[in-house]
Formats: C-alpha cells, sequence, structure tokens
C-alpha cells in the first residue's frame, strides 16, 4: 500500500561548489532563480530555486561546515550533481511513522526556515518540516527525504515560475547503476511503489501522484538514449539528470550555443549544468 503522507517527488537538490557560480550559470541556461537563501548555522548551508509547477530545483552549497552538511561535503568531494530527492509530505510527522512501521527508522521530523523578500520588498520566511530515510538507504546512490511546506506561498512564488528557455515542470529523474532492477527495487520498497522493466533495460520507479518518475539505467544505456551528449563526467552509480517539460523552441532559443539535440531532446550535458545533464523535451 502506497504511503499516504508522501505523494510524489517534490525537487531535485543539485549539490554545488561555487552557490553563486552555480546561480549565474543556470541563469545563462534561461531559468529564472530565486534570491539566494540562507539556512540556520545548524544547517550550514545556502540555496538558490528555481520554481516549476509543482516541482522544483534547489541548488545547494555548503556556507560553512556542520556536522549536519557532512555527507553533502563527502558528495562534493567527489563530484557536483544531484545529491538526493526530495518528495512532498503532507504531514511529515505521520510520515515519518509511516515509513518507521515498513522497517526505516527516520531521521526527523526536523522544522527549519529560511528568510525570504518577496516581490514587494516584504521581509518573510519559507517554512519546512522535513524527515528523511536512513542515510545508509540510498537507491542508486541518492539519497531521500521528504519535504512538508508550511508557507507554500513564500517558496511557489509566480514572479519566479515563468523561464526564458521554456520550463515547465520535472518529468524525470535519471539515475545510472550497474544494476538498476535491483537499485530500482530498492527505491520501489522504500516508498512503496511498483517498479516497471522497460523493453530497452530501464527501469521506472512513478514516484506518485502525476509527479515525476525515477528512471534507473546503465550508463552505457544513458549514452544510447543521448548519444549526441559527452556524458563521461558522469559517475557509473548515482543521479544523472533530469528530464524536463519545456517549450522546445523557447529552450533552443534560451540555451543557444550551450544546447545539443539529441535523442528527440534539448540537451545541456553536465559539464556545463554542474554535473547534471537536462533534457528539455516537449509538454
Amino acid at each position: 500500500m502506497a504511503l499516504r503522507n508522501v505523494i510524489g517527488i517534490d525537487h531535485a537538490v543539485v549539490m554545488v561548489r561555487d552557490l553563486d557560480q552555480a546561480a549565474a550559470n543556470w541563469k545563462k541556461l534561461g531559468f529564472t532563480v530565486s534570491p539566494r537563501g540562507t539556512h540556520s548555522a545548524h544547517m550550514g548551508s545556502g540555496n538558490y530555486t528555481i520554481m516549476l509547477d509543482p516541482d522544483y530545483i534547489e541548488l545547494l552549497g555548503v556556507l560553512a561546515p556542520t556536522e549536519h552538511n557532512a555527507p553533502a561535503r563527502a558528495f562534493l568531494d567527489k563530484r557536483e550533481g544531484i545529491e538526493r530527492i526530495a518528495f512532498t509530505a503532507v504531514d511529515s510527522a505521520e510520515g515519518a511513522e509511516e515509513i518507521r512501521a515498513r522497517g526505516y527508522p527516520p531521521i526527523g521530523p526536523t522544522d527549519f526556515e529560511r528568510p525570504v523578500t518577496m516581490p514587494d520588498g516584504r521581509l518573510s520566511a519559507a517554512k519546512f518540516r522535513t524527515f528523511q530515510w536512513p542515510v545508509a538507504e540510498a537507491p542508486g546512490g541518492v539519497r531521500i527525504f521528504a519535504c512538508q511546506h508550511k508557507t507554500r506561498e513564500t517558496v511557489w512564488i509566480p514572479e519566479l515560475m515563468t523561464h526564458a528557455n521554456g520550463a515547465k515542470r520535472l518529468r524525470q529523474v535519471l539515475l545510472v547503476a550497474g544494476e538498476p532492477a535491483k537499485e530500482a527495487a530498492q527505491l520501489s520498497r522504500m516508498i512503496d511503489r511498483e517498479a516497471r522493466e522497460q523493453a530497452d533495460g530501464s527501469v521506472v520507479v512513478p514516484s506518485g501522484a502525476d509527479r515525476a518518475d525515477f528512471v534507473f539505467m546503465t550508463k552505457t544505456l544513458l549514452g544510447r538514449r543521448y548519444p549526441e551528449v559527452p556524458l563521461a563526467i558522469l559517475p557509473e552509480r548515482g543521479a544523472a539528470g533530469l528530464v524536463i517539460a519545456a517549450d522546445l523552441a523557447a529552450a533552443e532559443k534560451a540555451i543557444g550555443a550551450m544546447s545539443i539535440r539529441s535523442g528527440g531532446a534539448i540537451c545541456v550535458p553536465p559539464a556545463l549544468g554542474n554535473g547534471t545533464l537536462l533534457a528539455f523535451v516537449g509538454g
């Protein structure tokens, strides 16, 4: 039975080494990027968000080393890219108990907030309650957690949701692994969603509702899907990219010379996306 308090992918967390430079990079790719946010001293991190509907992308950087951000720092010692995926939590306290009942001791729930300057100049706050699956449970090398938005109006700000590249929403999170079926089965157990093997050897795990899917495949298969895109910097195991529904003409125009047409998509190679392949598709 599917989790009642976890309803699908909420956002993808892209870990970056230079937060402000990453924001500038993604603006060049045609994204509208939020003002910089700063988390608590305990978290020691800062972020920029790229708001879509109903999900988003978070560029996350470490501002000061803390015990809390040790896993993120360990990831950055190896590479930049998608380090974790958040689900939308209806109620984080109840969601944490749901995964506990399935044998996964939760971390949290934890409440935190960050200041937000609204378009009219008012200072407000974005408030969240999150819980995590155990850190060691990372299917495809990607940690997962769930995020309850207590102040959606300070996160999904209309002025931040229109992008020159026509980006609308996440369609897929692409993960590479030597044994895609094994990694997909682990995620399937963790979120109570059935994995589906595809004819090409990839395995899809729906995240829930009408949200983006997880797609596990070998790195070789990813290369076959996007044959014109250089993928050498991607790991053999880990999150590789995002498939984004967009206006393709707008994407090609906004991204310009940095784009590559491949696999029926307008692509940004991972070397230009802070370790993340971006594949824009119609929709």
